[in-house]
C-alpha cells in the first residue's frame, strides 16, 4: 500500500450516497488502503456524522432525496468549525455547469460516475494529503504567532530592566563622578588639606568614566539586539567626516602622543551612510589602536573604490573600503578569530577595561549598511582593520 500520508495518521473518510451498493464499493476500496470509514445513506445522516465526529475527507454524492449534495455543502462550509474539510464531489452529472456549481459550494474536486478505482484512490491521496499539509502549515503558523508574542513579551520586559539597570548604574557613577570632577577643580595649594591625593582622585575619576562607557556599551549593544539599526542614510565625503573626527578625538591624541595620518582623497566617491552609525565604526577601531597600543602610535586612514561581484546573479557592485590602520603591535591569527563577536575581547593589555562590545557593534552597524568588516594578521606590524561602505548614487534619490 502506498500513500503520501504520515503512516502514523489513519484518516476518518465520511462516504454519503443513496445507494447502497455505491456505499459497499466505495468502503471496501477505502478500508483495504487502511483508512477508517464511516458511511451515511442520506444528507441528513451525513450532517449528524459530521456532527459526531469531524471526518477527514468527505466522499458527497450529489443526487440524493431531501438534501443534495450542493446543499450538504453549503451547511458545511457556512459553519466555521468544519468549513475546512475537504469535500470531493461523486455523481453521474458531467455537466459543466454542474461542475462549477460543486466547486462553488466549496468542493476540492470532482469525479463522475461511473468511477474507476484508481482514479478515486489517487484523487483521495491527493487531497488528504493537501489538506494534511495545510493543517501543519496552520499549526506552525499557530506556534510561530505564540513564539512572537512570548518574545515580545520578553522584549518589552527586557527594554524595562535595561532602562531600569542603566538608570540605577549611571546615577551613583554620575554623581561619584561630579563629586571627583569638583574636588580635582579646587585642589588647593596645599595637598595637605586633602584627605586623599589628587592622583587618586584622578583615577577615581577615570574610573568612573570608564565605567559610564561600559555601561553606554552595554545598553547600545542591549538596544541593537532588541530593536535592530535603524539607518538615516545620507551623502557623506569620508575625507571631511574622518577630518571632523580627527578634531574630536584631538585631547586624546595629544594625551596618548597618538596621530592620525588621513590619506582618504577628497575626490573618492561620497558613500551613502549613516553618520552617526558610521562616527561609532571609526571612533571603536580608532579608540582601540590608541587604547591597545603604546604611546606614540600613528593610524593611518584610507580608502579606495573597489568593484565587488554579487552572486547569484554576478552583478558587479562599486564598493568604498576603507581602512584603518596602525604600526602598533599587530594581531596575531588567533587573535583575531571571532575578534568580532559579541563579548568577545583582544588581547589584555594592563588593566583596561572593556566588555568586548565594540568591534560587535561594528560589525552590527556595518552588515546593516550592506557592508562587510574585517581585520589582517599582522604580529608586531599594526594591526588593519577595514570595511566596506555602498556608493551614494545620487540617481536614486533624484
Amino acid at each position: 500500500m502506498s500513500r503520501d500520508i504520515s503512516s502514523e495518521f489513519q484518516p476518518d473518510i465520511l462516504i454519503v450516497d443513496d445507494i447502497p451498493e455505491n456505499l459497499r464499493l466505495l468502503s471496501q476500496m477505502l478500508l483495504e488502503q487502511g483508512y477508517k470509514v464511516r458511511k451515511a445513506i442520506n444528507g441528513q445522516r451525513a450532517l449528524q456524522a459530521v456532527e459526531a465526529e469531524t471526518p477527514d475527507l468527505i466522499l458527497l454524492d450529489i443526487m440524493m432525496p431531501e438534501l443534495d449534495g450542493y446543499q450538504v455543502a453549503k451547511y458545511l462550509k457556512d459553519d466555521p468549525t468544519t468549513r475546512e474539510i475537504p469535500i470531493i464531489f461523486l455523481s453521474a452529472l458531467s455537466d459543466t455547469m454542474d461542475k462549477v456549481l460543486a466547486f462553488d459550494v466549496g468542493g476540492v474536486d470532482y469525479i463522475t460516475k461511473p468511477f474507476h478505482v484508481q482514479e478515486v484512490l489517487a484523487r483521495v491521496r491527493t487531497q488528504l494529503t493537501i489538506s494534511q499539509q495545510k493543517q501543519q502549515l496552520i499549526t506552525q503558523n499557530q506556534q510561530l504567532e505564540r513564539e512572537i508574542r512570548e518574545r515580545q513579551k520578553i522584549e518589552s520586559a527586557l527594554r524595562i530592566y535595561i532602562h531600569a539597570m542603566s538608570h540605577d548604574l549611571r546615577n551613583p557613577v554620575t554623581g561619584m563622578l561630579m563629586v571627583l570632577q569638583n574636588l580635582l577643580k579646587k585642589i588647593p595649594e596645599n595637598y595637605d588639606e586633602l584627605p586623599v591625593a589628587p592622583s587618586i582622585l584622578k583615577r577615581m575619576a577615570n574610573s568612573c568614566t570608564r565605567q559610564l562607557a561600559l555601561i553606554n556599551s552595554l545598553v547600545q549593544t542591549s538596544n541593537i539586539e532588541l530593536k535592530g539599526i535603524h539607518l538615516n542614510c545620507q551623502s557623506l565625503n569620508l575625507r571631511h567626516f574622518t577630518n571632523r573626527l580627527s578634531l574630536e578625538l584631538e585631547l586624546i591624541l595629544q594625551k596618548e602622543q597618538a596621530a592620525i595620518n588621513n590619506q582618504i582623497s577628497e575626490n573618492l566617491p561620497s558613500v551613502n551612510a549613516d553618520p552617526n552609525q558610521l562616527w561609532r565604526v571609526f571612533d571603536n577601531l580608532l579608540s582601540n589602536a590608541i587604547k591597545y597600543n603604546p604611546p606614540g602610535i600613528i593610524i593611518t586612514l584610507s580608502a579606495e573604490l573597489i568593484t565587488e561581484v554579487i552572486s547569484p546573479k554576478n552583478t558587479r557592485v562599486k564598493l568604498v573600503r576603507c581602512t584603518v590602520q596602525d604600526n602598533g603591535n599587530g594581531m596575531s591569527e588567533q587573535e583575531l578569530e571571532g575578534i568580532f563577536d559579541l563579548y568577545k575581547r583582544g588581547r589584555t593589555v594592563g588593566n583596561i577595561q572593556g566588555l568586548g562590545l565594540g568591534l560587535y557593534l561594528c560589525r552590527q552597524i556595518i552588515n546593516a549598511h550592506g557592508g562587510k568588516i574585517g581585520a589582517i594578521a599582522t604580529p608586531k606590524e599594526g594591526a588593519t582593520f577595514w570595511f566596506t561602505l555602498p556608493i551614494f548614487d545620487d540617481k536614486l534619490y533624484r
